[in-house]
């Protein structure tokens, strides 16, 4: 099919305003997922990857804030618990080509207790990753670098992975002098990822988006010589993304998404042995508005458990799954 001067208008308004999804996986845990959608085409979820790719030599800026709030079980005051945490990120992404993307990914954690509790600040493990973007229509091909509206209603898949790099503190000690690794802004080791996403228009407006990954950690020895591995993590994400509201002569687009989430944990080990009170299975529900205005998108999400299975539920204080809530808001900008 020949492409028009309409064509390549649109796949522009489609491409000129980016959104990239990162996706904080654990207390402990800061890792990124990817994803991208402009004025036409398909929409991108406020957090699970999505299966668009940066259009060639263009550079994506990006901040986030996850802020989440844990239930407290004991409210005896000689007992601090995890009170809230406040996971910021922020990151570059550029396009080598229409169909590879690469990303770098800084964290910044603040893990705070209730008063007389351990209080915890400070960068955490930088992310590197990559992107490789594909599409099926009558057989598979890598992204082109135009492709008209039509083209945007094929089935767009994207395979990526990363990695971390030890930049963080693991050793990180309370007033007591002792060492909590979950308490700490990094692994110690490097941590690998790897996922696939799957994404679809349903209609003009409608859109459907699947992600599906992992991430194993390496055990670590700490400065008080404990050994730990943190559980490794598979995580299903499924979204939709309803295109309620564009403006295309102001540059304007308003979605509303619906996302649910998956996510298993595995148990930590600590010395060679299972740690209690750590791993499981969960599942999110995450509804939430994503505004774009030209080469910019802001994107507002309330995340809560709405099921979970943990190991050891009472003891998980402070971890996924005991979540009162979790307010994500994220930022970004095409250049």
């Amino acid at each position: 099919m020949r492409e028009t001067r309409l064509d390549r208008t649109l796949r522009a308004a489609a491409l000129a305003s980016l959104a990239t999804c990162l996706t904080p996986v654990a207390a402990h845990h800061g890792v990124a997922g990817l994803g991208a959608a402009g004025l036409q085409g398909p929409g991108a979820p406020i957090e699970a990857a999505t299966s668009a790719t940066l259009p060639v030599n263009t550079t994506l800026v990006y901040a986030k804030l996850d802020h989440a709030k844990y239930k407290t079980f004991d409210s005896d005051p000689a007992n601090p618990e995890s009170d809230y945490a406040n996971y910021w990120m922020a990151g570059i992404g550029y396009g080598f080509t229409s169909w590879l993307s690469g990303y770098i990914f800084l964290p910044y954690h603040s893990k705070v207790d209730e008063d007389g509790g351990f209080d915890t600040h400070g960068f955490a493990d930088v992310s590197l990753f990559g992107q490789l973007g594909f599409r099926y229509d009558e057989g598979w091909s890598l992204i082109p670098e135009t492709e008209s509206l039509d083209d945007l209603e094929d089935w767009h898949f994207t395979v990526f992975g990363g990695f971390t790099l030890p930049t963080g503190n693991p050793d990180l000690r309370d007033r007591n002098g002792e060492i909590d690794p979950g308490k700490s802004t990094g692994f110690g080791q490097p941590a690998y990822s790897l996922g696939l996403t799957a994404t679809k228009m349903l209609s003009p407006r409608l859109t459907f988006n699947q992600e599906l990954s992992y991430i194993g950690f390496q055990e670590h020895k700490y400065a008080d010589g404990n050994r730990t591995k943190f559980g490794q993590e598979i995580r299903a994400n499924s979204a939709l993304v309803y295109r309620l509201y564009t403006n295309m002569d102001r540059k304007l687009r308003l979605d509303l998404a619906l996302e649910g989430h998956y996510l298993h944990l595995g148990r930590d080990r600590t010395n060679g042995e299972d740690e209690p009170a750590t791993g499981g299975d969960m599942v999110y529900a995450l509804p939430g508005v994503r505004v774009y205005w030209d080469k910019i998108s802001v994107a507002l999400g309330y995340k809560t458990v709405v099921w979970k299975d943990l190991n050891e539920q009472d003891e998980q204080q402070g971890g996924e799954g005991t979540e009162d809530y979790r307010l994500i808001l994220t930022f970004s900008a095409l250049f």
